[in-house]
Formats: C-alpha cells, sequence, structure tokens
C-alpha cells in the first residue's frame, strides 16, 4: 500500500467505525443493554455497551473483502479467521445479552482457535531474545491453542477501565501495519484494526458513553493471537514481535493469575486485583492508567522493531528493557498503593 492509500483506509475505516458505535450505542440505550456496576467493575452507573461490535463488523468486512483478493496468503488466513473471529464475537454478543455459562464460551474459544491450527497448521520454530531459535515439535498445536485462547480471554479481562483496549488495540494494530515486513494482509488487519478501535476509542475515551462488550474484547484479543500465528510464517522472529505488542496485557493477566493463585483465591471468581485495577482504586484517573498502559504497549513496538534489527546485541537489549519495564510497573503499583493519590 502507498501512503496515499494507507491514510485513505484509515481515515474511511474510523469514520465508518466511529458512526457505527453511535448507531450501537442508541439501540444499547433504547434496549437497555447496559453495564451494571458488580465485583469486577470500576463504573459507578450503567453504561451501555456492545459498542465494540462496530469494530468486529468492520474488521470481519475487511476480511470478506480480503477473502476475494488474489494476495497471498489472503484467502486461507481471511476465511478461516473470519469462521473463528465470528465465532468469538457471536458468543461473546450473546454472552453481552445474556450470560453464558464458561464453558460454552471456553469451548468456542478452542474451536476459534482449532480454525487456525486448520487454515496454517502448527507452529513448529519461534525465535526468542537469548534463547534463539526454540523447535517446539509436538508442543506446536497445544502452544498455538494455549496463545490463541489465553490472549483472546486476557484482553477481555483487560477491558475493566474506560480506554484500556481501546487503546492498546491501537498501540498494537500500527506495530502490525509498520512491522509486518512482506505480509500485505497482516498490514491491512493492522490498520483496519487500529483505525476501528480508534473510531472505537472516540466514544470510550474517559468518561465512556459506551463500554466494548465481550464481544469486541474478546474478538480483539483473537485477531491479534491469530495475527502473530499467520505473521510467524515469514520470519520465526514474528512470534515474538506478536507478544512485544500486547505485553502489558499479558504481563498483568499472567502476574495476577499467579498472585491470587499463590493467595489461595478463587482464580474464576470476579475481583479487582488487576494491576491497573489497582492502579485505579489507589486514586488514579482512568485516562491516566489507560496513558500509562498505551505507553507501555508503544514501547513493545520500539522494542519489536530493535528486535527486527540488525543491532548488535539486539536481543539482550531487548530482553533487559521488557524485565524492566515489568519490574518498573510492578513497583509503580506497590508505590501507589502505600502511597495513595489522585492524578
Amino acid at each position: 500500500m502507498n501512503q496515499l492509500t494507507t491514510i485513505g483506509i484509515g481515515v474511511l475505516t474510523g469514520v465508518v467505525t466511529w458512526l457505527g458505535v453511535a448507531a450501537v450505542r442508541r439501540v444499547a440505550e433504547r434496549r437497555r443493554i447496559l453495564d451494571l456496576p458488580g465485583a469486577r467493575s470500576l463504573h459507578t452507573h450503567p453504561v451501555p455497551r456492545g459498542g465494540g461490535l462496530a469494530i468486529v463488523m468492520v474488521c470481519l468486512g475487511a476480511l470478506v473483502v480480503l477473502h476475494f483478493v488474489d494476495v497471498p496468503p489472503s484467502p486461507l488466513f481471511a476465511g478461516w479467521v473470519l469462521l473463528g473471529g465470528g465465532l468469538v464475537a457471536g458468543v461473546s454478543w450473546v454472552d453481552d445479552l445474556r450470560s453464558l455459562p464458561a464453558l460454552a464460551r471456553f469451548s468456542a474459544h478452542v474451536a476459534a482457535a482449532a480454525c487456525v491450527l486448520v487454515a496454517v497448521g502448527t507452529t513448529q520454530v519461534v525465535e526468542m531474545p537469548l534463547v534463539g531459535e526454540l523447535h517446539l515439535a509436538w508442543l506446536g498445536p497445544p502452544l498455538v491453542l494455549l496463545w490463541v485462547v489465553g490472549l483472546t480471554n486476557a484482553y477481555n479481562f483487560m477491558d475493566g477501565i474506560d480506554g484500556i483496549a481501546g487503546a492498546q488495540a491501537v498501540v498494537a494494530g500500527v506495530g502490525w501495519l509498520l512491522l509486518a515486513g512482506s505480509n500485505p494482509v497482516i498490514a491491512v488487519i493492522g490498520l483496519v484494526l487500529s483505525a476501528s478501535s480508534l473510531g472505537f476509542l472516540l466514544h470510550n475515551w474517559p468518561p465512556a458513553k459506551i463500554f466494548m462488550g465481550d464481544v469486541g474484547s474478546a474478538f480483539i484479543g483473537y485477531i491479534l493471537a491469530v495475527m502473530t500465528i499467520i505473521a510467524r510464517r515469514s520470519d520465526t522472529r514474528l512470534a515474538f514481535v506478536g507478544f512485544l505488542f500486547v505485553w502489558p496485557f499479558v504481563f498483568d493477566t499472567v502476574f495476577t493469575f499467579l498472585r491470587r493463585l499463590r493467595r489461595g483465591e478463587n482464580v474464576l471468581a470476579a475481583h479487582r486485583s488487576h494491576l491497573y485495577q489497582r492502579l485505579v482504586i489507589a486514586g488514579f484517573s482512568h485516562q491516566f492508567v489507560t496513558l500509562l498502559y498505551a505507553a507501555l504497549a508503544a514501547l513493545g513496538v520500539g522494542l519489536a522493531r530493535i528486535w527486527l534489527s540488525t543491532m548488535h546485541f539486539a536481543g539482550p537489549i531487548v530482553f533487559a528493557s521488557l524485565i524492566g519495564a515489568a519490574a518498573s510497573l510492578w513497583g509503580f503499583v506497590w508505590w501507589a498503593e502505600k502511597a495513595p493519590r489522585s492524578t
């Protein structure tokens, strides 16, 4: 894509999504499709939800177009991701309307992840900083399923304050657009995802007028996970790049899960102990925490650029920077809880 085409697609996608979210908001208000404050919530009054439906429709529309465009591997990528993404979005939308059993959601996520395995096979080799190439052999299929199902759910868990999920999607989408290399399909999906998320974010920026809902957050998590698997086919380093784009969400989810497990808590129960939630409870605004996580994701994009470069010691630089950023986030939360303040 040339620069003018990229700008045109981005603007059109953003405007269409912005209008779509406005339409969804009106319907949600009229039909009382509201997110009520609960054990996991950090809002105090009912807010319409389901705005992510506009992101889903725009992204799935782009996949339909790509399915009929002869740009390898677009038919393969678009057809199966369309099926898997539609399954995740459909189940999540039903869950937004009326709560579904966890087993039903999990089964749908596993089936959607299986679509990736059918489409592109397993991941046999990945390359990581300090480690080099890892040959996964029989571990490939279960790790693909774990990554796709895990990120789908992690993204959903992290959508708990105004703007955070939309901002992360904008940064990750731009990252794929810039660093997709020779894969035009990944670049296009990155562009559409970032632009549509920005259109949604105009409604969701603190204070949010509408929430994304599971239909948006689970779908975005799925798409970002699948893009990582597809991109790895052209460059084994891109598997780690896909992680770097969303590392704040993955770190927060894994850290919180292990912390709750160590404390003997019910890890399946609703809670407000994610790092980002603890910052808000400590007195920081939704806007501040959202911008903090967006900045950390942008750092991940910068580290991905270093990782893909020919710079000497790129691996150690990326590894040390990532560990330092994760430790800094945890340290900041610890400090905030010791000396709460308003921002």
